[in-house]
């Protein structure tokens, strides 16, 4: 299997934005943070399995695990939604992220 990467989940999300541009709000600054919302949702559904069963059931249960891994691409989902709203890049985002991690580095 190869690498996900952020443009190949940004082109997905580009294509159901377009399927459902009737149904959704526009990918724009104006709806970022109702974006943002729904991944904060979406993560406390994440975090409503780990509560419920703990910190290994999900390793040791496949179902359990397909449940959390599907909540965690539902936050994934919003993530690339509020990207495409702000017009983030994978550019940007990488860079963004390696100066975070040079700096975290540093820290201690």
């Amino acid at each position: 299997m190869t690498d996900f990467s952020i443009n190949e989940m940004q082109e997905m999300q580009r294509t159901l934005q377009d399927k459902y541009k009737d149904r959704w709000e526009p990918i724009a600054p104006e709806t970022g943070k109702n974006k943002l919302l729904w991944m904060i949702g979406e993560v406390g559904e994440v975090i409503d399995i780990i509560k419920k069963h703990g910190d290994t059931e999900p390793l040791a249960d496949a179902e359990l695990r397909k449940s959390l891994v599907e909540e965690l691409a539902d936050v994934l989902m919003h993530y690339n939604d509020v990207l495409l709203c702000y017009g983030i890049s994978a550019g940007e985002l990488k860079q963004a992220y390696t100066e975070k991690f040079e700096k975290n580095m540093k820290r201690w």
